[in-house]
């Protein structure tokens, strides 16, 4: 079998024309028939990443075995290495890997969890993702909670802040305020996290990861700048709470460098680093220093049945997979996908390959050709 095409394209969500929300998708072919989707990170649409595969990476994987992929990607790492190995580097990586292993279980008829090793569970609840609370006021973020938990049936949740990250400490004694307030909303024992999106200082940061350990939330997100590890490593320390970073980590190396810093649970993304290829070398490194593996994943389709194949082979596996904003956006895509929900939770696909089903006229509609 050989690679006859790959295919790297956006996909626009958005029916609004002055509204762009957009997906990175990429179309693996190969000489026999089989097809692999996979997806990059969806930063600024993926552009960046879709563009370094179409130019960079594409035209060396013509006629390759897809099954040396592996090695075909280390190759294209190193190939591409000068334009930096975090970012768009590693996305194109990630969705082009997902493609890949995708090919590899329909070549051989077994779902990707099959080919990993075997699955210790057929299917996982979700937190309720819940962003954009530090704009808001506290009766708008418990109406927002309240709507998203009667709705999805949300057995946990977290609350993101999405603030500006060129400003820290903007508001403590507000984000206290909302932090009591939705604790008081779900109940003691309803499992709550708090995601600050990196903005707090160090002594911000851990002032309210103290009245956090009062409220029991369940984990502190990336209290401070992802880029200052000695920082983040030091909030960690000193709370009782867990702190988790690392969905703005790209390498293994830097996976590593956090956890020695002092962070005891890490949060890879599998549409930023490596796929499902870096995130189970990911999974080891974390086994390996005793850490939770909690990714982060806010991709509906492709990138989150991806997710699910590779948790579910995940032993350890201690926190919810992640359900974020916007989810329902890809169903008219998607209509039977297993990335919806069923009574609180997501099943495991059993279908050969990461398991996809789509409609291909509506995906075809929405497909938006990269402009090079």
């Amino acid at each position: 079998m050989k690679i006859t095409r790959v295919d790297p394209f956006q996909v626009e969500w958005s029916d609004d024309p002055q509204r762009s929300v957009r997906s990175a998708f990429i179309r693996i072919e190969t000489d026999e028939g089989v097809v692999g989707m996979g997806e990059a990170s969806p930063m600024e649409g993926g552009l960046a990443s879709l563009v370094i595969v179409a130019r960079h990476m594409a035209p060396f994987l013509i006629g390759k075995d897809p099954l040396d992929h592996a090695v075909l990607l280390e190759k294209l790492l190193h190939k591409c290495i000068k334009l930096g190995p975090e970012g768009a580097v590693s996305g194109a990586l990630a969705g082009l890997d997902i493609a890949l292993w995708d090919i590899k279980g329909r070549m051989f008829g077994q779902p990707v969890h099959k080919l990993l090793g075997g699955a210790w569970r057929t299917d996982m609840p979700f937190y309720a993702s819940i962003g954009n609370n530090g704009g808001r006021t506290v009766d708008e973020v418990l109406r927002v909670v309240e709507a998203r938990v009667t709705k999805e049936k949300a057995t946990a949740v977290k609350i993101r802040w999405d603030g500006d990250r060129t400003r820290q400490d903007v508001d403590i004694a507000g984000d206290i305020a909302k932090a009591r307030a939705v604790r008081k909303l779900l109940g003691d024992g309803f499992t709550i996290a708090f995601d600050a999106n990196n903005g707090y200082s160090v002594g911000g940061a851990i002032r309210v990861g103290r009245v956090l350990e009062e409220l029991d939330y369940a984990w502190f997100e990336e209290p401070v700048q992802h880029y200052h590890l000695k920082a983040m490593g030091e909030v960690a320390q000193r709370l009782d709470i867990t702190v988790s970073a690392g969905e703005q980590t790209y390498t293994l190396q830097g996976l590593k460098d956090l956890i020695e810093a002092g962070v005891r649970m890490v949060q890879p993304d599998i549409v930023k680093m490596g796929g499902i290829t870096g995130l189970m070398q990911c999974a080891a490194i974390a086994h390996a220093h005793g850490v939770e593996l909690v990714p982060h994943q806010t991709q509906p389709s492709i990138g989150h049945l991806a997710n699910l194949h590779l948790l579910s082979t995940v032993m350890h596996l201690s926190k919810p997979v992640e359900l974020a904003d916007g989810w329902g956006r890809i169903a008219p895509v998607f209509p039977r996908n297993p990335s919806q929900p069923t009574d609180g939770r997501f099943a495991v696909p059993t279908a050969p390959g990461l398991g996809i089903e789509y409609d291909e006229a509506e995906l075809e509609r929405r497909r938006r050709p990269l402009t090079l």
